[in-house]
């Protein structure tokens, strides 16, 4: 008998990956790891969402880069986290745009609406407002693909650990195969 965790006579030890004392946790990135957790996918938004969310916040008063980071976070309820790195180019695009004006300079500058941006906002409300119910609904929309991702780590990490070599070579094939042909809709 095998002593090696009580494993049957001839039986491979289950792989162990970074994730932990899960066989699988985070393999891939989607096995059951931190794709599925409040920062991966259900923390994300949309393209067009920052810059709605920026002129939605402006459109109630004046505040700074800073200041619209918490309180998107705070009016998605924490569903969505918005970066640095998409708040302030996006800052930067509708002052380009003519929509909002720094009230002052440096570092700390607040943003407000200029008339143009006023009228943006008034002309285009139902865009607007679905940024909101998007950032708090993430998981509906996502909710199919994401099933059927957790079925698919599953038979994955079935097929990593009964698996014969043959069987985890195709399997590895087929999956690259749906990785590229995903990049290709993506594409599309």
């Amino acid at each position: 008998m095998n002593h090696d965790r009580g494993l049957r006579q001839g039986a491979q030890p289950t792989p162990r990956f970074r994730g932990g004392p899960h066989p699988g946790a985070d393999y891939m990135g989607f096995l059951g790891g931190p794709a599925f957790g409040p920062r991966g996918f259900g923390g994300r938004a949309r393209k067009g969402d920052v810059r709605s969310a920026i002129l939605s916040l402006l459109g109630e008063g004046p505040t700074n880069g800073y200041g619209l980071i918490k309180a998107i976070q705070a009016k998605s309820e924490g569903a969505w986290r918005p970066s640095p790195g998409s708040v302030y180019p996006t800052l930067q695009q509708l002052v380009d745009e003519g929509l909002i004006a720094p009230t002052s300079e440096g570092a700390r500058a607040e943003y407000t609406l200029t008339d143009e941006g006023r009228a943006h906002v008034e002309e285009n409300q139902d865009e607007i407002a679905a940024a909101w119910t998007q950032s708090r609904n993430p998981w509906k929309e996502q909710g199919d693909l994401l099933a059927a991702a957790r079925k698919l780590a599953g038979v994955v990490r079935q097929v990593a650990s009964e698996g014969t070599t043959e069987q985890r070579a195709s399997a590895a094939a087929k999956l690259d195969d749906l990785r590229r042909e995903l990049y290709r809709m993506l594409g599309e």
